[in-house]
């Protein structure tokens, strides 16, 4: 395992900043996701981490050691990249062994650590075949594969799922945070997915253009974001203005009345239905409120039964939210 520490970490491309002071550490075995949209830095801090790319200021220690004068195979570090980047003509087992073989390493050293990422990887029927006849998960794996065989100090993920389909991604999370139960090694996961970062995370960073907005652990970022861009990007947010103050709610804190309830302990806004979406354990509500913002609510249909949303498009409501789930921003 290896701790990370960045510090004042810059890098400029010409005229285009696309990291601005970014100091942080990372503890030795966590899972670190940066979330972020595109161009916002987050893929250009890994390739700063794994040394193919150089900073324009700052410095990045590796286990204490200053890690700018060493090259990306003294630093420790295996990177998986969102395109696989497997040699298409040869197979599974040479992909996964190419590393070490340019390391000099014997020849039964690396059948033993192939074998040993295949297992782990449910890939040991597929070493024989070439990267063509495999699907996007397989590829996938084996781009996994190749990383473990090295026993890397530190992981970089960058975008390892967004080129497969939604189901196959849910899937591919729970084996990312298997492996890393089972491998116990340092792992810094790039994406854009908040859902992946909600469901992956040790601690979550949030970029925004360059700067760290935000980090801490899923919770802290989901009910308590710093500000309005950070409580945008990760979830549904609502954000309502009220004595000056931006205050945010989440949708599914909020609680839908056809008539107003009589409770001390809820605040209420009256408004009307715009928006119906069904999306069968939930329906998601837009509604306009009497002062002209439009907020979103989720209700969970409890009944397998229900096959009709509760309110329709035009229909006068109530919102209804306790003081206790609104954030102060």
């Amino acid at each position: 395992m290896a701790n990370v520490a960045l510090i004042g970490l810059e890098k400029a491309f010409g005229t285009q900043t696309a990291l601005k002071g970014i100091d942080l550490a990372i503890a030795d075995g966590e899972f670190l996701v940066i979330v972020g949209p595109s161009g916002c830095g987050k893929s250009t801090l890994l390739r700063v981490i794994a040394g193919l790319e150089a900073p324009t200021e700052g410095d990045v220690l590796i286990e204490g050691q200053g890690a700018l004068s060493l090259t990306p195979a003294q630093r420790g570090v295996a990177m998986v990249f969102q395109s696989y980047a497997l040699y298409p003509h040869l197979n599974v087992r040479d992909n996964m062994a190419f590393g070490l073989r340019m390391a000099k390493r014997p020849e039964s050293e690396i059948a033993a650590a192939v074998g040993q990422a295949a297992t782990l990887l449910g890939i040991e029927d597929l070493l024989d075949r070439r990267p063509k006849e495999l699907s996007g998960g397989q590829r996938q794996r084996v781009a996994i594969g190749r990383a473990i065989v090295r026993q890397p100090r530190l992981f970089l993920l960058d975008e390892p799922l967004s080129n497969l389909d939604a189901g196959l991604r849910i899937h591919m999370r729970h084996e990312f945070a298997r492996l890393h139960r089972e491998l116990k090694t340092t792992m810094i996961y790039v994406t854009h997915d908040q859902e992946e970062a909600l469901t992956m995370s040790d601690r979550i960073a949030v970029f925004d253009q360059g700067e760290i907005a935000q980090i801490g652990t899923p919770a802290d970022v989901y009910e308590r974001p710093v500000n309005p861009y950070v409580a945008k990007f990760v979830g549904l947010s609502n954000l309502l203005t009220r004595d000056g103050r931006t205050l945010m709610v989440r949708p599914e804190k909020l609680r839908l009345y056809d008539m107003s309830p009589e409770s001390q302990s809820m605040e209420t806004l009256a408004g009307q239905v715009v928006d119906v979406v069904y999306v069968g354990l939930m329906t998601r509500y837009i509604i306009r409120t009497q002062e002209g913002d439009d907020i979103t609510a989720l209700e969970l249909n409890a009944r397998a039964s229900q096959s009709q949303p509760r309110f329709t498009r035009g229909q006068p409501v109530w919102v209804g939210y306790s003081p206790d789930s609104v954030h102060v921003l």
